[in-house]
């Protein structure tokens, strides 16, 4: 047991009688009434954003087959972005669903449909068709600062529109989502999140959505991310227009490995590791561009590429069929070769 011992400050002073017995002044102005007053503005700020935001938030439940009868996956959490039944969730939810149901906060359950999903991202978007939907409005995670109220909205648990509220821990984390690709600017919060939350929406105090919902790391405690609703609006819009978002790739296999130090030194590299080639793609951008198994990549486009997400990171739509110069270091020889990415088909 653990003891927990407060040092007193001794003062001289009159004794006075009118004091309560609690020892925190009852007339108005006090500390004793600025800490309850500061309290219930924090609480009247949740209870509003709550408010705002909970009509517009859905459970939703998956089913896929097993042994050829159809059963219950898991659930997960939503939130409609338009009045025409847009609504937006994590990709892990609903990937691989044979059936989706979406139930809305007064109960209805409308017919539903996957528009798109992007796995690197974890988000999906999905459309349902009934009138009269509340929204959530969306607000701008560039403008999030670390220490604001986060509130968390979701269906942990099956247990319905859970609130649930803390701070804004960190901003611009990264996170590795189940596809393997490394996502960005994820915001770190530490209002609780369970299964069932995901796909949910983290809101401000004015009850607008800052991010999506996305993890946790179980054995600790107050770990907690979501996608940055910048990120969202960008992936949204794609989703809508073509169900996917267009990605470039080489066609390697490769592993983060050092670059020996003399090589760094003699040409001058802006950085001190790189992407080893463990193997080339038959038929790929790779292979057409005479890249072998050994070659270690360290620059695309003379951005210093030092492992695999950073190489990830420059293979966007803007690159495919765009001619592009990687830098490999092949033993000790420093090469420039041409390639053309194509369409990643993932």
């Amino acid at each position: 047991m653990t003891r927990i011992e407060f040092q007193n400050e001794e003062r001289s002073v009159e004794p006075k009688t009118d004091l309560p017995l609690d020892g925190v002044s009852a007339q108005p102005g006090t500390n004793g009434d600025t800490d309850i007053s500061l309290l219930d503005a924090y609480s009247q700020a949740v209870i509003r954003a709550a408010e705002l935001v909970s009509p517009a938030v859905v459970k939703i439940e998956v089913s896929k087959s097993r042994n050829g009868n159809r059963e219950q996956a898991g659930s997960g959490s939503g939130f409609i972005i338009s009045p025409d039944g847009l609504l937006l969730t994590n990709s892990h939810v609903v990937h691989g669903a044979e059936r989706i149901g979406v139930v809305l906060n007064d109960g209805r359950r409308p017919d539903a449909h996957l528009l798109g999903e992007d796995p690197d991202t974890d988000l999906a978007v999905l459309r349902i068709y009934a009138p009269n939907l509340a929204v959530a409005p969306l607000g701008e995670s560039k403008n999030v600062r670390v220490g604001q109220v986060a509130i968390a909205i979701g269906n942990p648990y099956g247990f319905d529109c859970t609130v649930t509220a803390g701070v804004v821990s960190a901003m611009g984390r990264s996170f590795r989502a189940q596809s393997g690709r490394l996502m960005d600017n994820i915001i770190q919060t530490d209002a609780a999140l369970n299964p069932g939350n995901s796909g949910g929406p983290l809101v401000n105090s004015r009850g607008e959505v800052i991010g999506v919902n996305t993890a946790v790391i179980l054995p600790a405690q107050g770990l907690c991310f979501a996608i940055a609703i910048d990120t969202a609006k960008y992936v949204t819009g794609w989703l809508v227009k073509d169900g996917k978002i267009r990605r470039s790739y080489i066609g390697v296999a490769g592993q983060d490995v050092k670059v020996h130090r003399r090589v760094v030194r003699y040409y001058n590299l802006a950085v001190d590791s790189g992407l080893l080639v463990v193997s080339v793609e038959s038929q790929s951008p790779a292979a057409a561009t005479g890249l072998r198994e050994g070659d270690v990549i360290v620059g695309f486009n003379d951005q210093p590429i030092n492992g695999v997400d950073a190489l990830h990171k420059r293979l966007l739509e803007e690159t495919i069929g765009k001619p592009a110069v990687l830098t490999v270091i092949r033993h000790t020889e420093k090469l420039s070769l041409t390639i053309v990415p194509a369409e990643s088909r993932s």
